[in-house]
């Protein structure tokens, strides 16, 4: 499948290593960083879609599988992204949909799998590229900055130097009812506060961040990755990881007979979900609110990842609703993201989603389909070797969030900070994605703010007739997750 010329071009999928200055070797370890980065996910989401009654072993399966071909599908379309089941909404699938709205599994996956379906209408209908030609710059620019402070913010949680502290009675508890082994959700009395670095575990997180920094300010070639297996390396010499494969591998063919019976459930529970007319409106809303926030993560991403290392040019983006087709990289990726929603749901799991996680590669250097394709390799590999990949403590890749972040948070100075019609919506847009620890929420209420703040100052010309109707949608899908 791969093909390498003397000159570092790549043949078959056409990468066009020289057009977008890069080389094999930087394009390899930029999809090592963004795997590394992102490997979390085939554990997370087995623990989160196994409690509604999923197969582990099939969600691990299918996690992989899903997240492999997605992302081979970035690599055709020529961009350094990877995707994978998105966090969020499979929180969202497995607490709303089942737990607190009481449909079963199957039916939660035909939900994720006509969310899929309605994706790539939207994109082969070119409704998605208008959205994106009517976000003004101000507010581009806070996606692309927030975007920034929400993946720093999930490294400085990832390393484990956040603590909550909750209020009695401000938490209820999921699952079992047992503190030790079920979820809990705590309501606003959770404080946070920075952990005592009093822990083996703690100083070498701090000590990675130490060293990621100092190699990314000297500007080390491969410097995120370098980090990471520094970190990792440590932190097994304080036997702070495990590589134990025998329990793994023993259950591996159990795995594969547990997704054979979780196959193209997706599409056999559609006719259930319109079974009952009474529930036909509650599905509906369900489904919306699915589509809008997988949507708005992937615009969100690339945008705010896209436009200011020049995987999509400005021109790209500014001009995207006049482009014909699937003709730009933007275009394809967009199709790619689509498409993968679907194919996900078949093989047993909640949305498939452009991860923000790919920004690690992207700042490794990744410019490229090549970063993505090395990354779908190794989602293919972890399929055998998920006990190594899952090796790596979430402290060592912390770090390259966290630098990730400082880099994305540039955008920021484009903001006209003194128009305060600007600055208020472009505030709400960067710093709501970590407070809420959404994209697309934090993009929700900066739309919101943009047309209310510019309708108040008499400029609601400068609304685009899209954006209120974006704005409208994100409205009602407000208050049908309040209703439901």
């Amino acid at each position: 499948m791969f093909i390498a010329t003397s000159k570092g071009e790549c043949e078959v999928f056409k990468f066009e290593l020289k057009k977008y200055g890069t080389n094999v070797r930087t394009e390899v370890i930029a999809g090592l960083a963004t795997f590394v980065t992102m490997a979390y996910i085939i554990i997370v989401n087995q623990s989160i879609l196994s409690m509604t009654g999923i197969p582990a072993g099939a969600v691990i399966l299918a996690t992989c599988i899903a997240s492999a071909l997605g992302t081979l599908m970035m690599a055709i379309a020529n961009v350094p992204y990877a995707q994978a089941p998105g966090m969020g909404l499979n929180a969202f699938f497995t607490f709303t949909v089942c737990f607190g709205l009481g449909f079963t599994w199957q039916q939660a996956l035909a939900m994720v799998f006509i969310c899929g379906i309605i994706n790539l209408a939207i994109t082969v209908t070119s409704i998605r590229k208008h959205i994106i030609a009517s976000i003004p710059k101000s507010l581009q620019s806070a996606i692309g900055a927030g975007i920034g402070i929400f993946i720093a913010y999930i490294g400085i949680k990832n390393a484990n130097l956040l603590q909550f502290t909750s209020d009695p009675g401000t938490y209820q508890v999921l699952g079992d009812g047992n503190p030790l082994t079920s979820t809990i959700v705590a309501g606003a009395g959770a404080v946070p506060a920075m952990v005592s670095i009093n822990t083996v575990p703690l100083i070498l997180a701090v000590c990675s961040i130490i060293l990621m920094a100092v190699l990314m300010a000297r500007e080390v070639p491969g410097a995120i990755l370098i980090s990471i297996v520094c970190s990792t390396f440590v932190g097994a010499l304080f036997g702070l990881t495990s590589f134990d494969f025998s329990g793994y591998m023993a259950g591996l063919g159990d795995s594969f007979t547990e997704l054979g019976s979780v196959f193209g459930t997706s599409v056999l529970a559609i006719p259930s979900l319109f079974a009952d007319p009474a529930k036909i409106v509650l599905v509906i809303a369900t489904i919306f609110a699915f589509s809008l926030t997988d949507v708005f993560d992937t615009i969100g991403t690339f945008i705010g990842t896209g436009r200011s290392t020049g995987i999509f040019s400005a021109k790209e983006i500014d001009n995207i609703a006049n482009s014909k087709g699937f003709s730009t990289r933007l275009d394809k990726a967009l199709l790619a993201d689509a498409t993968a929603t679907s194919i996900g749901s078949l093989f047993g799991t909640s949305n498939v989603t452009t991860y923000v996680e790919s920004a690690a590669g992207i700042a490794a250097g990744g410019r490229t389909g090549l970063t993505a394709l090395t990354t779908a390799a190794c989602f293919v590999l972890s399929i055998v070797f998920a006990p190594l990949v899952l090796a790596v403590p979430g402290w060592a890749t912390a770090p390259a969030l966290i630098i990730v972040g400082v880099l994305m948070a540039a955008p920021l100075k484009d903001i006209n900070w003194s128009d305060l019609s600007e600055a208020i919506p472009a505030f709400f847009a960067a710093t709501m994605m970590a407070f809420f620890y959404s994209i697309s929420v934090g993009i929700a209420c900066g739309f919101i703010f943009y047309c209310v703040t510019k309708i108040i100052c008499g400029k609601a010309k400068d609304i685009h007739p899209v954006l209120a109707v974006v704005t409208l949608l994100f409205i009602l899908n407000f208050v049908l997750l309040a209703l439901i």
